[in-house]
């Protein structure tokens, strides 16, 4: 858990970049394409949802769509990020504000090393569990017990 979190905060990269439709931008070796936005109605927001496709050597790796939306019963506005999720690293997008003729504020995150901080949780809760069913555990609960109770 400990390394997990320490990895993933200091090798974490990110960016916040003005992408126009066509744009694309480099980082740590992904290439991030801007296709642009289109409107999205869904049941109880609107919303503009853009396309990126990720690349590393010359490959699809993901297709993101994060979101801007806009809840009709409130009014508020929440960014939706799009996920890529890896076993080595996570792949993050979130869509900022327009800027004019179809650019888009845009966060671009490389977070690695997630999983081992998901796996290091489940070690330890694993870890307790075992803990609990040892039966040394409760022989020496149960003994400690009947000796507080002779004393008294």
């Amino acid at each position: 858990l400990a390394l997990g979190v320490v990895l993933a905060s200091q090798l974490d990269v990110q960016r916040d970049l003005r992408l126009a439709p066509g744009e694309h931008v480099e980082l740590q070796g992904y290439r991030f394409g801007f296709a642009g936005t289109q409107h999205y109605e869904g049941p109880n927001f609107t919303a503009e949802r853009a396309l990126l496709q990720v690349e590393r050597e010359g490959r699809v790796v993901a297709l993101l769509t994060p979101e801007k939306r806009r809840y009709l019963a409130s009014g508020a506005v929440m960014t939706e990020a799009a996920i890529d999720a890896g076993l080595t690293r996570d792949l993050y997008v979130a869509l900022g504000e327009p800027l004019g003729q179809g650019a888009w504020a845009v966060r671009l995150q490389i977070k690695p090393f997630v999983r081992l901080i998901w796996l290091g949780g489940l070690l330890t809760a694993l870890g307790g569990l075992l803990a609990l069913a040892d039966p040394r555990y409760r022989r020496r609960r149960s003994s400690s017990s009947a000796s507080a109770a002779e004393s008294r």
